[in-house]
């Protein structure tokens, strides 16, 4: 069982990632900013940050940035509608870390998440 941090802040998507990645056997703590990701971050390991790049605040890549400061060994994936433009900003992503451009189906988001761990 995977242990995924979800930070994403469309109540919809975030509750039905939360819902299929459960399903699918991991342990998920799901948030609808960074700022709130980013604490729970700062109390516990996780295996692996789901983040959307684009939220208010502090957004998907600065929270990532965050993260694997906090913790070099987690995974980091990016859920994003906008991801040519997050990504033109010139903010640096952690090693590593994919990109799934949404839309995409909750199949492919747990398939994802499996090859992530299993890398």
């Amino acid at each position: 069982m995977t242990k995924i941090l979800l930070a994403e802040d469309d109540h919809s998507l975030r509750t039905f990632l939360s819902a299929a990645l459960r399903r699918a056997g991991h342990d998920v703590q799901d948030h609808e900013d960074g700022e709130g990701a980013l604490e729970a971050l700062e109390r516990e390991v996780f295996d692996l940050l789901l983040t959307d790049i684009v939220m208010p605040g502090l957004d998907g890549i600065e929270l990532a940035r965050r993260g694997a400061e906090l913790d070099p060994a987690m995974k980091i994936v990016f859920i994003t509608g906008f991801a040519a433009v997050a990504l033109s900003s010139g903010a640096p992503t952690p090693a590593g870390s994919k990109i799934l451009s949404k839309p995409f189906h909750l199949r492919e988001i747990v398939d994802e998440v499996e090859r992530v761990m299993a890398a």
